[in-house]
């Protein structure tokens, strides 16, 4: 747009759209303002940032590695009708416990493929 044609917009019948959206943008120019100082004061009041030597720091043994192992569930037993009842110290805090035997299962040579794969597998 030329100058000649803003000159014609404002003078024109479209002076009050014109002034209207001038103001408007007047008025959210100055609400993002004000939003950015608002969000300043804020992170100004925030506690301040760790130090680098405040980080926290790898154990002396490196890094924590995990453990996998094979688990078995851990039945509860059953009691007799005339015996006691188990008594919630009697339980384990989990219902699974470390299994006897820890090798991997594998898939066998010659058994099927993925589950609910629809395919032959391996045959």
């Amino acid at each position: 747009m030329n100058t000649a044609t803003l000159v014609q917009l404002a003078a024109d019948t479209h002076q009050w759209a014109v002034a209207a959206a001038f103001i408007g943008g007047i008025i959210v120019a100055g609400g993002l303002v004000w939003a950015v100082r608002v969000g300043m004061r804020y992170m100004d009041q925030e506690s301040p940032r760790p130090q680098p030597d405040e980080q926290p720091k790898l154990p002396d043994g490196g890094a924590v590695r995990e453990m996998r192992e094979m688990r078995e569930p851990d039945e509860i037993p059953l009691t007799p009708r005339s015996g006691s009842r188990l008594m919630p110290y009697e339980l384990h805090h989990a219902s699974t416990r470390t299994g006897k035997d820890q090798k991997r299962k594998r898939w066998l040579p010659g058994s099927s493929g993925a589950f609910g794969s629809g395919g032959p597998g391996h045959v």
